[in-house]
């Protein structure tokens, strides 16, 4: 399996990243409301890591939005491109991700990420990076709420609390079984929060998490596995 290179013109360091997601942030497009749940495509992307090997692997696993079958997957391997700074772990893995989105021979639509979009310390994360370099409606499902606050959301399935920062909403507690532990949605670019969440819910029939993230998740783990050993 090839290792691709790290752009020429990646952020070194700390600084430089922050520049560029100040560039990038005003072209996040939050007022378009996305494609209706269900309906066309909708990928998963996610990535595994191996420290030792300085290792990133990334999978794109695209989903029929209707029956959640899978209709393509690619993966793709890379070096890690930036040191671990919270707040800025999109520039760790965005060359590999971009590079596992770019071997997909379909239209990937929706593109969800194990992550956040607006519900980020400066309202860019994965989600919001990933749509605004692409041009895809992209949306974020986190496992955890961040530094955000947010009440607890009623038990059962369905059921939401705003994540809120400084009293702005940047996201929502989203109950996707009832009596389990919410995810926490964020809109990413070009697709609005109602939106997000009525997506979860379509993509969590069976588990917690939404079966792009589970598939993504088992498939960049399985390539990573593959190029460690190669």
């Amino acid at each position: 399996m090839r290792i691709i290179d790290t752009p020429a013109d990646w952020p070194a360091d700390e600084q430089e990243a922050l520049a560029v997601q100040d560039e990038l942030r005003g072209r996040v497009v939050l007022d378009e409301p996305g494609p209706p749940p269900g309906t066309g495509r909708v990928t998963g992307v996610d990535v595994a890591y191996d420290d030792e090997r300085d290792l990133v692997a990334a999978a794109a696993v695209v989903l029929d939005a209707a029956t959640l079958a899978v209709v393509e997957e690619a993966t793709a391997v890379g070096r890690v491109s930036f040191p671990y700074v919270p707040g800025l772990l999109a520039f760790r893995e965005m060359p590999t991700v971009l590079a596992a989105l770019g071997a997909l021979d379909g239209d990937p639509g929706l593109v969800v990420c194990d992550g956040y979009g607006r519900a980020h310390p400066r309202r860019f994360g994965l989600a919001a990076h990933l749509g605004v370099l692409t041009g895809l409606p992209v949306m974020g499902v986190a496992k955890n709420p961040f530094t955000f606050t947010y009440e607890e959301p009623a038990p059962e399935r369905g059921a939401s609390s705003p994540l809120l920062a400084d009293g702005e909403e940047v996201g929502r507690a989203l109950r996707t079984r009832t009596g389990v532990k919410p995810v926490f949605v964020s809109a990413g670019h070009r697709v609005t929060l109602d939106n997000a969440c009525a997506h979860t819910l379509r993509l969590t029939p069976d588990f917690r998490v939404p079966e792009t993230t589970r598939r993504a998740d088992a498939l960049c783990r399985r390539a990573l596995k593959e190029a460690a050993g190669a």
